[in-house]
């Protein structure tokens, strides 16, 4: 009986951890409106869902607490189910700090007043994958065939359809998936023929996954992830600036570099916000159908 007794209340603390993992996640997707109460002041960053909101909060968890630490107030952690509704939400002025793609980045500036702050120091760059024994080895050899991307506001598929455009190519149809590993799970499974996604998030996948597939087209390298600041929180920014640079310097950010393949933070040089104008339009187009 006793044996029987104990191996219950350890499932029921396992059932019970897993209930509160899922309550979490699902807070993590819809937003920081109904994370906290409204009348605490509390200091939200928004993260655009380039990874699955599990690993969002494992890589940027870190940060959190400690920026919780040097503004001594509580900070919400909190991303979306995709692009399109993340840059939605920052529109709306939901986040008090973002960290997004050079494209949609360049829309809040442009649109919503946010205030640029640092990016990574590695390139970023976007691929056009297919699997490793496939018979898709030129431009040309899309037409009539799937292809994958992420949310049409993505700067890996911006890139990827401009790159189709460019080479004048038809594809059968493009579809829309969730993230990377998605298309690459999706490729193994022939349910399509390429796919767009970023050098880091191709480097991220697992290497017996990796090994299965092949780079068929990549861009220039270009402005990747962005660090902006509500322009509501501007009487934070020294401080904020200031935290991320000492954070920056720790062990905990140095492994999520290194894992990550960032190098870490930089300045926004001149002019790289405005070379996101050729796809900032597009991002704009498709987040005012959305309303």
């Amino acid at each position: 009986m006793y044996p029987s007794r104990r191996m219950s209340s350890h499932t029921n603390k396992k059932n019970n951890c897993m209930k509160k993992l899922i309550l979490f996640l699902i807070l993590l997707i819809l937003g920081p409106t109904i994370c906290l109460s409204a009348h605490e002041e509390h200091f939200v960053i928004g993260i655009a869902p380039h990874s699955s909101p599990r690993l969002i909060l494992q890589m940027y968890e870190p940060l959190r607490l400690y920026l919780e630490k040097s503004l001594a107030m509580p900070v919400e952690l909190t991303t979306a189910p995709n692009f399109d509704l993340f840059a939605k939400r920052a529109l709306a002025q939901e986040y008090d700090l973002v960290v997004t793609t050079g494209q949609q980045a360049r829309l809040l500036q442009l649109d919503a007043g946010y205030l640029p702050l640092l990016t990574y120091k590695a390139d970023f760059k976007s691929l056009v994958i297919g699997l490793q024994n496939g018979d898709i080895n030129t431009p040309a050899d899309l037409n009539d065939k799937k292809v994958l991307g992420l949310s049409p506001t993505s700067q890996v598929t911006l890139w990827g359809q401009h790159w189709l455009k460019q080479n004048q190519v038809q594809p059968q149809s493009v579809r829309y998936v969730s993230a990377a590993d998605s298309v690459a799970q999706l490729l193994l499974a022939k349910d399509a023929d390429a796919g767009f996604v970023s050098l880091a998030n191709f480097q991220r996948l697992a290497p017996e996954v990796r090994k299965q597939l092949r780079i068929i087209a990549e861009s220039e390298p270009m402005l990747g992830r962005v660090y902006l600041l509500n322009s509501r929180r501007a009487d934070h920014r020294q401080a904020i600036e200031a935290a991320l640079s000492t954070f920056a310097g720790t062990q905990k950010a140095q492994t999520y570099f290194t894992e990550n393949k960032l190098g870490g933070y930089r300045a926004i040089r001149p002019g790289e916000l405005e070379a996101m104008d050729v796809f900032t339009e597009e991002v704009r187009r498709v987040i005012n159908d959305l309303k």
